[in-house]
């Protein structure tokens, strides 16, 4: 099989990788991380020293970070849902808001997390709170953003959805999303109707236990 994938299931970047591919029922090898594959961790180390996730190797190609992936993967391995627009207007709406869901919703989600795993007296409770009030925002830019919209551009599901879940899914963990942003409520919950949503939520379910400031009994 020609594409093969590193990832962890627990990854909310690998999560948004593998989204794309099982909305396309894209065919590959899923080298995830664990003690059942425990060569998979040396080889993706030796692909990429700087030891990121996910990576992507087609056919000895080595393709690197998830909204590259997505892109690769529409391009080269396109299936029946075309995760990029043609239209390069919409096209750049995409990208805007995949950008948007990973620098604005996932980096601050990712910050509460870490300071999680930190030495008590090496924790940053001002970034901390800077996260919060980023997502705060971020929240408040989406509500609007997506009114009127099933998925982030419209009615297609894109990119930008792919990358929509898993931070969503996460952050409303961490900081969750007030009853005063019901169109955002409405969507996340959309998302995790998804199918391939869904189904990256049950393949991680089992590391929930991991999640260091603890996993809310939901979702």
């Amino acid at each position: 099989m020609s594409l093969t994938l590193y990832a962890h299931p627990f990854s909310s970047y690998c999560q948004k990788v593998l989204i794309a591919i099982y909305e396309n029922a894209t065919p590959f090898t899923y080298r995830a991380f664990g003690p059942e594959d425990p060569a998979a961790a040396e080889e993706w180390a030796a692909l990429w020293p700087l030891k990121r996730m996910p990576l992507l190797v087609d056919e000895g190609r080595t393709v690197l970070e998830s909204s590259v992936i997505i892109e690769y993967l529409d391009l080269r391995h396109p299936g029946p849902v075309k995760l990029m627009p043609e239209d390069a207007d919409a096209a750049l709406e995409t990208r805007t808001l995949d950008r948007f869901f990973d620098n604005y919703v996932m980096t601050p989600m990712q910050k509460i997390v870490v300071d999680h795993l930190r030495p008590s007296d090496s924790r940053d409770p001002y970034g901390v709170q800077q996260a919060h009030e980023l997502l705060d925002t971020a929240y408040g830019w989406l509500d609007a953003k997506l009114a009127g919209r099933a998925w982030a551009i419209g009615d297609a599901f894109s990119l930008a959805d792919c990358a929509a879940a898993p931070s969503l899914f996460y952050a409303d963990w961490v900081h969750e999303i007030p009853a005063g942003f019901p169109t955002l409520k409405t969507y996340r919950a959309r998302l995790l109707g998804r199918p391939s949503v869904a189904r990256c939520v049950d393949e991680a379910r089992f590391f929930r236990k991991h999640f260091p400031p603890g996993a809310p009994d939901r979702d």
